[in-house]
């Protein structure tokens, strides 16, 4: 069966090439090109200032959150997922130089028969506990309140999603501008950065209807089927081998491949702010490597091709997924992380400085590519598993 006809009856895209379709008409911004839209300072009238405003949710992970919940009894797996939701925000807003004053606002919603007071309690205390983390290390990130609704005709479990504020001035605004000679400094997806309590396996909020359903086995189907859309053909229902409390063993961590899924999104907000703060000048692009994983700069390229050949070693989580799944390395690249999830696009005489400085943050980073003048732009990426091309 194929990545794509899998996808298709599993409801999602790779690409979300339909949604882009439907917006494609819509204004830019006042940078067409940069991370996420800015808009004219409509909260305070300066020319000067710009504001940002930006949604996203943490995606089908709850679905699975909800699985080892049951399965295990371990509030503490929502954690993450409140903080899936948010950084999927504050790290695209970061992209754009927005790394401070954001305010915060939270819509959830939930089947009360089957999601509790306590798991709603939880998701609320975690967000405290992070943005305190955050504040913590220098980033200024404000909860306004929110929604909860209990909307169990529309949601089979729980849908967590935030929304986020900031004004900041445009000379601060960092707009994408990737240039021939560049090369590329690649922060790893996984480890244990300076501001995470546990080591992290670098699964970050995207690709998880095809992880969850490819991983683990299909006799979830019936012992948990709220946690599927019952209009997907069961031949794609739960199709691994792995049950959620099944060990592994690896860079000398040991979990069960549940929470080693679940890992929550990891933020770069402090490594990025610093970064600004040392190198504004010389950062010539941030891709934080979410839809679309590693093709994600391919949407902010023009006249030049981007060659990531020194990406680093696959991390355990992505070879389960692979080996599991029997996806095409490709539709790998195109989907998941793979290892890394941010990307600075700077020159290379700077590089080893920024790698240095991700390193005071216990954030592993190198050099994993570089950038070549091209008549069609696009990314290439060399692999142990082949060379790909994407356009």
């Amino acid at each position: 069966m194929s990545d794509q006809y899998k996808y298709d009856l599993r409801g999602v895209s790779a690409t979300k090439d339909e949604v882009h379709a439907a917006i494609k008409h819509l204004d830019k911004g006042l940078y067409p090109n940069a991370f996420c839209k800015i808009l004219p300072d409509i909260a305070g009238g300066s020319a000067e200032h710009c504001n940002i405003m930006h949604a996203d949710t943490a995606g089908t992970k709850p679905s699975l959150a909800y699985m080892y919940w049951k399965e295990t009894g371990d509030m503490d797996v929502w954690k993450g997922i409140a903080q899936d939701a948010m950084v999927m925000n504050i790290d695209d807003m970061a992209c754009v130089g927005c790394v401070d004053n954001i305010i915060l606002s939270s819509t959830i919603g939930r089947n009360k028969n089957l999601i509790s007071g306590e798991v709603i309690a939880t998701l609320i205390q975690s967000t405290s506990d992070f943005l305190d983390e955050m504040r913590a290390n220098g980033v200024d990130i404000v909860l306004a309140g929110g929604e909860t609704a209990d909307v169990g005709d529309i949601v089979r479990t729980i849908d967590v999603g935030y929304t986020a504020f900031a004004r900041m001035k445009r000379s601060d605004v960092v707009d994408i501008n990737i240039k021939a000679g560049d090369v590329i400094v690649g922060l790893a997806s996984y480890g244990q950065a300076s501001y995470e309590k546990f080591y992290n396996w670098g699964m970050g909020s995207n690709g998880l209807t095809s992880a969850r359903h490819d991983v683990f086995d299909h006799a979830y189907a019936k012992q948990y089927p709220d946690a599927y859309d019952p209009n997907t053909p069961e031949k794609v229902i739960f199709t691994g081998s792995k049950k959620l409390t099944d060990q592994v063993n690896a860079n000398g961590q040991q979990t069960d491949i549940g929470k080693m899924v679940l890992s929550p999104t990891r933020t770069y907000i402090p490594f990025i702010k610093k970064l600004l703060q040392e190198h504004r000048s010389d950062v010539h692009g941030m891709i934080h490597c979410t839809g679309g994983g590693q093709t994600k700069v391919s949407k902010f390229i023009s006249g030049v091709k981007v060659i990531k050949d020194n990406l680093f070693e696959l991390p355990t989580l992505f070879k389960l997924i692979q080996e599991e799944s029997g996806t095409g390395w490709k539709e790998m690249y195109q989907v998941f992380n793979m290892g890394h999830r941010l990307e600075v696009y700077l020159p290379e005489n700077v590089a080893q400085q920024v790698i240095d400085l991700a390193g005071s943050f216990k954030i592993d980073a190198q050099i994993i590519g570089r950038v070549e003048q091209a008549e069609q732009s696009g990314v290439e990426i060399k692999s142990p598993f082949g060379t790909f091309e994407y356009q």
